[in-house]
Parts: structure tokens; C-alpha cells; sequence
């Protein structure tokens, strides 16, 4: 019996060790990482909200100005590790933060400002330090180098050649020293020639990519297109046209960020959860913030960096946000909506038209429940977001929301060169808590399927078999959600799913007969991300060439690496619910 005892303490022992980049384990570095016990967490209920500034994040040009004229730009922004004060009353957190120089680093990392058609270069370097601040599980496919934080930036929407779309396996340590097997070029090539709008900028080293991005690994890209976005007349200058860049975090006692170092199953993954969720929201780098604004229209590029949280978005007061893009394109018509859902790494182009609220002060609220859409309801503490504070004068207010927008083609399905199911699964153990979720229930390892042809649209049927919802981002690719359908006798179809892993054979056209849950109709242009929702099919029309000419792509589509698509719930895309996407000439 002793012998027993002594052998399960050994087995608890192994499981709670994570390995950390250097190779040491966590009792190792227990003293000095960024992460605790539960017990050492900081009460958000006594921190007091709206007491920082919003900050305005630093903007960065993609292009120089010669005679007047756009021209191309070499950037050279590097990830550095530094403190960072989330709220006047938390002590300093170390944090991984983006900057032209550790100075200027911070968290959000700058806004890049691109031209259109006007070439950005950027040399994405890591100064980073050999041991990583938060917890990572080296049991999930996960990039191992012999020291150092591994790393590689994506340009989330761009349409980019695939050696500078920051591929998982592409990672890179401090100085280069150690590279990913798909790295190829220290410096990424951001054409710049799709359509104008939001994108943002993030880590997206494999089985890392929740972590480094909890840790500070993310920033804002805008393309802007002064000939045709100009006569629109929206807000505009930095004082009127801001990003939002929310997420959630939760803080330790001594203000480092806290991430459990134990998972749901720890004796096959000792530190993977299937979601993280903070318990404070994060606007701009700051916890629960204030912006004083005018009576006059704003417009707010409003992006939700969170690894799982769901945004449901509404104002105290009533207050209304006039929708005007998705993602990274305009939408056809603007649209007026009480309330604004947002999944992890969408993003919403919104005006808001102060000089209607029926009072000075109005609180961004949020009601979405967590995990989205069965999960806990919010609290007074993540139920808020930030507050406004209006001013009473009216002001001079020029701007205006014009009735059409930018209009591009409509999906047409007609000319759909082929059609792909592509399934959504989750694997659970014997004590039934995920150990990972597959796509079409295979690992990212395996054979590439999806290989559209460069210049075709096609249709994709997503079927989600889990209980989740599932932000599905497809690299290089825009698409249009067509219809969604709820599958009937779902156990049924699932247990078929799980046996043969084929829609074909077990039939789905007979199960995905249910209710109808119809687009939202400011979602109902091009995006690149979408909610799959749970025991429902979604119908969405892929498309792999320019949305705004009939121009064919200005790069080499087809070469290596290729590109990926996967859930951007960021724990589940680490483990490991991304697959390859190769397209071919």
C-alpha cells in the first residue's frame, strides 16, 4: 500500500509539471513566472471602473510620402518583454508587447496605417526572453525549440502572398536563432491590394498562439483607400475614427497575469483548458476605461482579441451602433443595430451618433454568456465594458452616414466550382473533458484536402457537432454565409459522424432539415470569420480571388507553405482544430 501511494504522488507529480520553452519545469520557475495559484488572484470587485483614460494606441505609417505620393515602406517592429499598468490601481504586469522600439511597445501593439495598392514591409523581430511568463502544455502540437519563445506574426484578413501570412510552423526565437520547418523570410511583403478595411495583426506560433497573445502578442492594421473611401464622409481623424481593441484577462495579487497551470485532464494534458476566460474586460490596454467624447458622430473599429470570450455588445442608455463593415470590407447599406455579437477576432465597424443619447454618461454593457452560447451568465464585473462620458454642448459635426456604401459582386453560387463538408468535433476522456477538437477529425498533421483552385469560389457546409460556437477563419479566402440549418436527431447523425466521418454516407441531407436561423443583415456581406452554431449546418460561399476587381491575386497563391483555416476560439485552434488549405494554379 505504501508503494502505491508513493507511485500515485509520482504520477501527480509528472502531470502538474509543465515543461516551459527553456526546458525547465514549472517548479522550477515557480517563483518568478507570472502565474499562481487560484488563491492569488486579484478581486476585480475591488478595483473601481472607469478611472483610466482610454488610450489612443500609437500609429504606425506602412508608407512614406514622396511629393505628396504613397509609396513603399520597410517597418521593423519587434515584440519585447516590458511591464504595463492595465489599471491605475494594479501594480505593473509583465507582458509580451509589439513597438518600433521597447519604449514605444505596448499593449494593444501600435495601429499600422496601410495605403492601398501601396506595398508594406515588416520585419517582425523577437527580443523576447528564453523563458516564456505564462504556462504552456508541450503535450498538445506545439513548437519546441531548444530555447527561447518561439513566434510569427499573422495579418488576420490580409491577402498575402503564403511565405509572409506568418504560417504556425514558420516560428522564429530571439535573433533567429532557431526557425519553424516552413520558415522562410525574415521580412513579411503586405501587398496592400484588397479591398479597404479592418484587419489586425497577432502571434500565430503553433500550440503557442493562445498564450502569446494572452501575453500581449497583438495589434490593429488598417487599409485605407482614400479615393473611394473619402467621398463617404465618415468620422474621420484620429480624434473621431479609433479602434477598440477588447479582451478579457485575469490578474494575480501582484498584477501578473493568471493563467491556471492545470488542466482538465492533467494526466494527458497537464495545463490545456479548452477556453480561457478573465474575469476583467480590457479596452486598449486598459481595465474598464472612459473616453470623454462630444455630441457628434464617432466612428469605432471595434475588435474582440479575446481567446474565448464573446462580445454581445449594448449601451446603458439605449443608444444605437450604425453597423458599416465586417471584418475587413465595407458593407452594402449601413444598418442600425440595438446590439452588436461579436466571437473572438471579429471584428465590427460601427458609427455611434452621440448627439442622440438622452443622457451625459452611457456604459458599453455586454450580456454575452461564456463559454458562447450555453455558458455562465455575465456579472457586474465582466458585464461591463467602458463608459462614455458626453459632453453637453453639441458640436459642429460634418460628417455624415451615407445611405449606400461600397458595393461588391453578390456570392454567386451558380458558378461554385465544388462543394466540401467540413465537420467540427470534439473528443472527450473517460472523466468527460475535452483532450482535443479536430476538423473533419483529423489532425493538422495529416494530408491536406482543402485544395481550391486559385481564382474559384466554392461552397462550404460547416457542420457543428459540439456544443460550442465555433469562430470559423478561413487565411486568404472571403466568404458569405448563405443559410444555417439545425440538425434534427442530432445524437443520431452524431453517433453515424463519429463512426464513419462522412456527411455523404450518413445522410445529412436528412438531418439537416430543422429551423432556420436566418443572417443578421449587417452580416450578410463578405467576412472572414463567421459563428458556427452548435448542432447547426451553415452553408457558406468561399471565395479565393479579389472581391473589389476581377484582377487575378498580384502573388504566387500557390506556393509553400500554404495557408490554414481553423476555429479562432484560440485554446481550441492550439489543440488542434486548424487543417492545412493549399491552393493550387
Amino acid at each position: 500500500m505504501e508503494i502505491f501511494w508513493f507511485l500515485l504522488l509520482l504520477s501527480f507529480a509528472a502531470a502538474s509539471s509543465i515543461i516551459t520553452p527553456s526546458g525547465a519545469t514549472s517548479s522550477d520557475i515557480n517563483s518568478t513566472t507570472a502565474w499562481r495559484r487560484g488563491d492569488n488572484l486579484k478581486d476585480p470587485k475591488l478595483l473601481r471602473m472607469f478611472v483610466d483614460e482610454l488610450p489612443t494606441m500609437p500609429r504606425v505609417r506602412g508608407y512614406h510620402l514622396k511629393d505628396g505620393v504613397p509609396v513603399s515602406k520597410k517597418l521593423k517592429i519587434g515584440m519585447f518583454l516590458k511591464k504595463w499598468k492595465f489599471h491605475k490601481d494594479l501594480p505593473p504586469t509583465k507582458v509580451f508587447a509589439f513597438g518600433v522600439s521597447k519604449r514605444r511597445a505596448t499593449v494593444p501593439g501600435p495601429t499600422i496605417e496601410a495605403i492601398h495598392g501601396v506595398d508594406t514591409y515588416v520585419k517582425w523581430q523577437n527580443h523576447l526572453p528564453e523563458k516564456h511568463i505564462l504556462p504552456w502544455d508541450p503535450t498538445i502540437p506545439t513548437a519546441k525549440p531548444k530555447k527561447g519563445v518561439p513566434t510569427v506574426s499573422h495579418l488576420h484578413g490580409g491577402i498575402i502572398e503564403p511565405q509572409s501570412d506568418g504560417h504556425s510552423n514558420a516560428w522564429f526565437t530571439a535573433g533567429f536563432k532557431e526557425t519553424g520547418p516552413t520558415f522562410s523570410k525574415r521580412t513579411y511583403r503586405y501587398n496592400n491590394h484588397q479591398q479597404p478595411g479592418n484587419l489586425w495583426y497577432h502571434d500565430h506560433a503553433m500550440g503557442l498562439t493562445r498564450v502569446n497573445i494572452l501575453a500581449g502578442l497583438l495589434g490593429s492594421y488598417i487599409i485605407r483607400h482614400p479615393e473611394i473611401e473619402d467621398p463617404l464622409q465618415l468620422p474621420s481623424g484620429h480624434k473621431f475614427d479609433q479602434t477598440l481593441v477588447i479582451f478579457d484577462r485575469m490578474f494575480n495579487v501582484d498584477g501578473s497575469i493568471y493563467m491556471n497551470n492545470t488542466g482538465d485532464n492533467p494526466s494527458i494534458h497537464p495545463q490545456w483548458q479548452p477556453e480561457y476566460f478573465g474575469n476583467m474586460i480590457i479596452v486598449n490596454g486598459k481595465a474598464w476605461p472612459k473616453m470623454k467624447v462630444q455630441r457628434r458622430k464617432y466612428r469605432f473599429r471595434i475588435l474582440n482579441a479575446s481567446n474565448a470570450r464573446f462580445f454581445r455588445m449594448l449601451f446603458s442608455n439605449g443608444l444605437r451602433f450604425i453597423h458599416i463593415g465586417s471584418d475587413s470590407a465595407y458593407n452594402k447599406r449601413p444598418v442600425v443595430v440595438d446590439k452588436l455579437l461579436l466571437a473572438p477576432s471579429e471584428i465590427a465597424d460601427v458609427v455611434v451618433d452621440f448627439s442622440t443619447s438622452s443622457s451625459d454618461e452611457v456604459v458599453l454593457l455586454n450580456d454575452a454568456p461564456y463559454p458562447f452560447p450555453g455558458g455562465d451568465p455575465v456579472d457586474q464585473v465582466n458585464g461591463k465594458i467602458m463608459k462614455f462620458l458626453i459632453n453637453e454642448k453639441h458640436e459642429v459635426d460634418k460628417s455624415h452616414v451615407p445611405q449606400r456604401l461600397i458595393e461588391y459582386p453578390v456570392a454567386d453560387v451558380s458558378g461554385a466550382s465544388r462543394t466540401r463538408y467540413i465537420a467540427m468535433y470534439e473528443y472527450t476522456s473517460s472523466i468527460d473533458e475535452p483532450t482535443h477538437l479536430y476538423l473533419n477529425g483529423k489532425s493538422y498533421d495529416e494530408k491536406v484536402t482543402e485544395t481550391p483552385k486559385i481564382g474559384t469560389s466554392e461552397i462550404w457546409y460547416l457542420i457543428n457537432l459540439t456544443e460550442d460556437n465555433h469562430p470559423l477563419h478561413i487565411h486568404l479566402g472571403l466568404f458569405t454565409v448563405l443559410d444555417r440549418k439545425e440538425i434534427v436527431n442530432l445524437d443520431e447523425f452524431k453517433e453515424c459522424m463519429t463512426k464513419n466521418n462522412d456527411p455523404i454516407k450518413c445522410e445529412v441531407s436528412k438531418y439537416a432539415i430543422g429551423r432556420g436561423i436566418g443572417v443578421p443583415r449587417h452580416e450578410q456581406g463578405w467576412k472572414n470569420v463567421f459563428k458556427m452554431q452548435p448542432g447547426f449546418m451553415t452553408e457558406i460561399l468561399v471565395r479565393f480571388s479579389y472581391i473589389h476587381s476581377n484582377e487575378s491575386y498580384t502573388f504566387d497563391a500557390s506556393a509553400e507553405p500554404g495557408y490554414v483555416y481553423h476555429c479562432h476560439i484560440l485554446d481550441h485552434e492550439d489543440n488542434a482544430m486548424m487543417r492545412p488549405l493549399k491552393l493550387i494554379a
